[in-house]
């Protein structure tokens, strides 16, 4: 895996049970690694990303997410490499609810799916004003069905993904979202049956009805703290978040037209074998993949766990049309991401 920030590239190599990060090059023979395995402390990892540093003001929200996505997966992700970082995402949010890339600049669909994807790698998503949040996201859907990266602005086919998967994320924290809503008194509901899921709005626009189920993420990585305060009662297997917030019920509706965005994908994105922006742009391998992740977050997205295929209703045109799910956090295929969990956690 390659990483070019701020003008150099960062490697993360892996080959059978070896595994070096750094700025390579790495010691090969033949073209695989020979090195001893090894993985860099989050400390020496920190230290040597100037970028990552919580207290560097110059560094983006995208980069910081890259780096906890990163040791997430390695199993390298401890409270030093995340020490401050709560407080600089969270200066990061605007007064319209979404996330810029640093304290005042504007609020950005890509920004704020990496900042809210950093807060919840690194259990601190309950000092975001959620609500504020949702209320900008599901603006960001236009008329043409797409969505737009910010607001008054042409909608974009990579934000199927950016603002997709914002939904995606928000859909898995429906007890903070309704804690912070003062909603929290019906959260002892439960939900019995599938037809009950169906035929009971659960969503906030809908009366705000929700329910609570065993979701392992709550539990583990999303405790509930007083607002605006950091959770200092980080897990001590932190390396497991993606693991466990994947692994939890969803009981809140889409926050966006599902299908209406796979109109806009299809019909609209899709240019000759891959996709684009728009209509009258070209094709190119970074629509070409958000467009994808974004149209497989949209099929899922009424899906009430992870191993639960989407109904046909939920798929445009035939069912052949499904991708495979990704996840959500990480934006990889889910069945790569377990192999990698299982290795890293592992070894």
């Amino acid at each position: 895996m390659k990483l070019a920030i701020n003008g150099k590239r960062w490697l993360v190599a892996v080959e059978g049970n070896r595994t070096a990060i750094g700025v390579g090059p790495f010691p090969c023979e033949h073209g695989r690694l020979v090195a001893a395995k090894s993985v860099v402390s989050a400390a020496d990892f920190a230290a040597t990303h100037p970028w990552a540093a919580a207290g560097n003001s110059s560094g983006k929200t995208p980069f910081r997410t890259a780096v906890f996505a990163t040791a997430s997966v390695l199993n390298i992700l401890d409270d030093e490499l995340i020490q401050n970082v709560g407080d600089y995402i969270l200066s990061c949010q605007t007064y319209e609810g979404g996330i810029a890339g640093e304290p005042g600049s504007e609020a950005h669909g890509g920004y704020t799916f990496c900042g809210l994807a950093a807060m919840i790698l690194i259990n601190e998503v309950n000092r975001l004003d959620l609500p504020a949040l949702i209320n900008w996201v599901v603006f960001r859907q236009g008329v043409e069905c797409g969505f737009q990266g910010r607001t008054n602005k042409l909608v974009d086919g990579c934000y199927s993904f950016w603002q997709g998967g914002v939904a995606a994320l928000i859909q898995r924290l429906h007890l903070i979202v309704n804690e912070q809503m003062g909603l929290s008194n019906i959260l002892e509901c439960e939900c019995s049956t599938d037809s009950d899921y169906d035929s009971t709005n659960s969503d906030i626009s809908e009366g705000g009805q929700c329910y609570e189920g065993t979701s392992s993420h709550v539990n583990e990585t999303c405790q509930l703290q007083e607002e605006g305060q950091p959770n200092t009662s980080h897990p001590a297997d932190g390396n497991n978040v993606g693991y466990n917030f994947i692994k939890g019920h969803v009981y809140m509706r889409p926050l966006f037209d599902n299908i209406a965005l796979q109109h806009y994908i299809l019909l609209c994105s899709q240019e000759e074998g891959g996709f684009r922006d728009k209509p009258g742009k070209n094709r190119d391998y970074y629509h070409t993949c958000y467009c994808l992740s974004g149209l497989s977050v949209s099929q899922y997205s009424c899906t009430k766990d992870v191993e639960s295929p989407p109904l046909p209703g939920d798929v445009l045109g035939p069912y052949s049309n499904l991708l495979e799910r990704v996840h959500p956090l990480y934006n990889v295929v889910l069945d790569r991401y377990y192999e990698a969990h299982e290795f890293f956690t592992r070894s």
